[in-house]
């Protein structure tokens, strides 16, 4: 494959895994997703935060470079998404009196931003502001341009997060030897890709269960009214069934996955069973069931804290996303805690608007979601051309400068002879200090053989 020059590069940093993917806008507005890869390497994230540095550089410089095996391109640089336990939203309101009624500009709707802007969180920053509704009077309108007042009040929604956060992202990018394109608030992003316009429009809250945390994110009137990121996931649930039995972490996912329900029916109780371990130990799965149960049930109502208070906006009730909403039983565990008496949809498959190129297949259980919204919000051509010595490298087919090739590809005459003198002696100049012992022991063997 040739460098395409309009490809995608998301990098996603998940606490159990770093994955990265590659895309191309088709001209019809499709995304087209060209390759992905995935690292597996353990402790580089932990609650969404860069926990060791060495290790989120080599994995991201990992799965980058599989891209580029995998594409035959060289990706110079990466989109890359944000989230984490100390990323949240905050509501600012600031305001403006006037001595007359004077006509709302542009101007003052500026001055009214930069004032927000102002605002000092301590140890954290603003990553992102949604003006919500403006007051005037007794009204609540989104776009008070045009309109008279003596008083105008702005609420702003600032979604900010700890200024190492994003810091230790930028560092661990450009250590792995990449650019920064942009670095993306995955939750916002995932919201545009998952939900509906009519979702945002009537009400919907958007649940992400990772395997740390657990997002909330919350929308009405095609605005975010609140985003939260609860320290409580899928890892959770599989270390207390580790703990339980003082097993393997990866044998207590194993079971979690097999056996683990959110919620369980009257049938289930009834007809429980004994389920074999290693080392010729055993669990019961009542137990099992009890500790699956009680963590989600922990996940879901500290989730519902967040959003309760838009309940009655919700019109079009919960979506659900990430790994750990893949669990049996979650929509009916989360009726049952919450009462809730609205649709809950679960997020399965692709996007309509993205389709895999041919010979690309990622499970379905295993759509990483956020990292292909990442994918979708990019904009900017990540990938540059070859270094020079690779280049080089690429131009230096040796069998076809042999002297000794057939008269009949390569008529030698003394002109030729001496063209194929200067461009060896040319390619010898520019290859550089890792070609030089090649070419000398090629310049022996000729002179040997004359």
């Amino acid at each position: 494959m040739g460098v395409e020059k309009d490809m995608i590069v998301a990098v996603e940093l998940g606490s159990t895994a770093i994955r990265a993917i590659a895309g191309k806008k088709e001209s019809g507005g499709t995304m087209k997703i060209l390759a992905f890869a995935q690292d597996n390497t353990p402790h580089c994230i932990r609650k969404g935060m860069v926990d060791n540095m060495d290790r989120t550089m080599l994995a991201i410089s990992k799965v980058v470079k599989q891209l580029d095996e995998k594409l035959n391109v060289h990706i110079k640089r990466i989109y890359i998404g944000l989230s984490g336990q100390s990323l949240h939203s905050v509501i600012n309101t600031v305001s403006k009196q006037f001595e007359t009624k004077i006509l709302i500009d542009n101007r003052i709707i500026d001055q009214m931003k930069d004032m927000n802007l102002s605002m000092v969180y301590p140890d954290y920053e603003i990553l992102e502001v949604i003006p919500q509704e403006y007051r005037i009077g007794n009204r609540l309108i989104q776009d008070p341009v045009g309109m008279l007042s003596e008083q105008i009040e702005a609420n702003f929604l600032n979604i900010i997060a700890r200024k190492s956060l994003r810091e230790n992202i930028e560092k661990c990018v450009q250590g792995a030897g990449f650019e920064l394109a942009e670095v993306l608030l995955s939750p916002l992003c995932a919201a545009d890709a998952l939900l509906s316009t009519n979702e945002k429009r009537s009400g919907c809250a958007l649940i992400d269960f990772g395997a740390d945390t657990t997002t909330t994110s919350i929308y009405s009137n095609n605005l975010l009214r609140n985003l939260a990121v609860i320290p409580l996931g899928g890892s959770n649930v599989t270390a207390d069934i580790a703990s339980c039995k003082n097993m393997e972490f990866s044998e207590a996912e194993e079971l979690k996955l097999k056996y683990g329900t959110a919620y369980r029916t009257e049938e289930q109780e009834s007809t429980p069973q004994n389920i074999k371990l290693s080392f010729d130990r055993s669990i019961d799965e009542d137990l099992l069931q009890e500790i699956v149960e009680a963590r989600y049930e922990e996940i879901i109502i500290n989730a519902w804290n967040q959003i309760s208070k838009f309940n009655d906006n919700l019109l079009s009730g919960l979506v659900l996303c990430g790994k750990a909403s893949r669990v049996p039983k979650l929509s009916e565990a989360i009726s049952q805690h919450t009462h809730l008496n609205k649709s809950i949809r679960i997020a399965k498959g692709l996007p309509e608007d993205v389709v895999l190129a041919p010979g690309i297949s990622i499970p379905e259980e295993n759509y990483p979601n956020t990292l292909i919204s990442l994918l979708k919000k990019g904009k900017e051509n990540c990938i540059g051309e070859f270094e020079e010595e690779e280049a080089v490298q690429g131009e230096l087919p040796f069998a076809e400068n042999n002297d000794n090739a057939p008269d009949n590809e390569v008529p030698k005459t003394e002109d030729t002879i001496q063209e194929k003198n200067n461009e060896k002696k040319k390619a010898k100049k520019d290859s550089g200090k890792k070609l030089r012992t090649i070419w000398n022991v090629v310049n022996k063997l000729f002179i040997e053989e004359d």
